[in-house]
């Protein structure tokens, strides 16, 4: 097996790892032989703190993670922009308005449900105007300028939401919601986000043959029997899907979908189809990784995961437009 080939095995078996740690760290010290016996027979304090607590919490942050590599590797591929990743269509800015206008008026409180149907909802009533001012034929500059356009407003009516709240406690707890967590989550979250996540990844990764052809440029591709048009509903219509599943659950997390698929790309290489697996397998490493950390942080309240993620997320960034600035001049001269 070639060391490309031993890429997607290796990374599998890391996850497997980082699951595994994550059901061992928490406010509660569990030996090895009492987590394995907790997750077998669930009696006792243990069972209900590995079983009820931690393993929702470690599928939830796996999920999560893997949907934002995967959606963000489909979207870097279809645009073929290394800055792209799922808040280029506004869907996670529409998912939290729709979470935080439902938290907002205290209906969370009143039918638990409203939250994820709220988000769900506001990501697809972002990507709906994103796709319409698009159009069939439009190009990809278009698609990227109407969803900022978009996720900017989404933004804004979040802030005027926050604003407008007269209850302290209501603002505390959109604010901490924003910031993204996997605390306090059961299996009711995980059965919720897991059928839209899995037809989103579904949905993505079938795309694979048409990124690689969409390389060529979208004549050429077109005159090979692709789509562009019908490609870019696919990959936006699932990103929207699975984006707003995850809000819903787990609060905004960011940078995951930018930084998951430029690791990929360093593994395997450039092909748009074959990073595809491994970004969605280093975005739920990332996230597993970033709850391990805010659990192993001593503090009063538990720090957002969207936090740690943003820290390790905005210096890549920055490093990636620093070196696109420098091969842009390096070109020039």
């Amino acid at each position: 097996m070639s060391a490309r080939g031993a890429v997607v095995p290796a990374l599998i078996v890391a996850v497997l790892c980082a699951a595994t740690a994550s059901l061992f760290v928490g406010a509660a010290p569990l030996s090895p032989l009492a987590v394995a016996k907790a997750l077998v027979t669930g009696e006792g304090a243990a069972g209900i703190v590995v079983r009820e607590l931690r393993l929702p919490r470690t599928l939830l942050a796996l999920i999560t993670g893997a949907f934002l590599g995967l959606a963000g590797a489909a979207l870097q591929g279809l645009l073929r922009n290394p800055l792209a990743d799922p808040a280029v269509f506004g869907a996670p800015q529409g998912a939290a308005l729709g979470a935080v206008t439902v938290l907002y008026f205290g209906g969370a409180h009143v039918l638990s449900v409203l939250l994820p149907v709220a988000a769900v909802l506001g990501a697809f009533v972002s990507a709906a105007p994103v796709v319409i001012a698009a159009g069939r034929d439009a190009g990809v500059t278009v698609v990227v300028l109407a969803g900022l356009a978009v996720g900017s407003l989404a933004s804004a009516a979040v802030s005027i939401v926050v604003g407008l709240s007269p209850n302290p406690f209501a603002v505390t707890e959109i604010v901490f919601w924003l910031l993204g967590s996997f605390q306090d989550r059961s299996f009711r979250h995980v059965l919720l986000v897991l059928p839209f996540a899995a037809v989103a990844c579904l949905m993505l990764l079938r795309v694979g043959e048409g990124l690689r052809l969409l390389v060529l440029g979208e004549e050429a591709a077109t005159t090979l029997g692709l789509s562009p048009a019908r490609l870019r509903f696919v990959v936006v219509a699932a990103t929207a899907l699975g984006t707003g599943a995850c809000v819903a659950v787990s609060g905004v997390i960011g940078f995951v979908g930018l930084v998951a698929p430029h690791l990929a790309r360093g593994l395997v290489g450039p092909d748009p189809a074959r990073v595809l697996v491994p970004a969605a397998l280093i975005g739920a490493l990332l996230t597993l990784g970033a709850d391990v950390v805010v659990r192993l942080v001593p503090s009063a309240t538990e720090i957002g995961v969207g936090a740690v993620t943003a820290v390790l997320g905005v210096p890549f960034f920055l490093g990636i437009v620093a070196r696109r600035r420098a091969a842009m001049a390096a070109g020039a001269a």
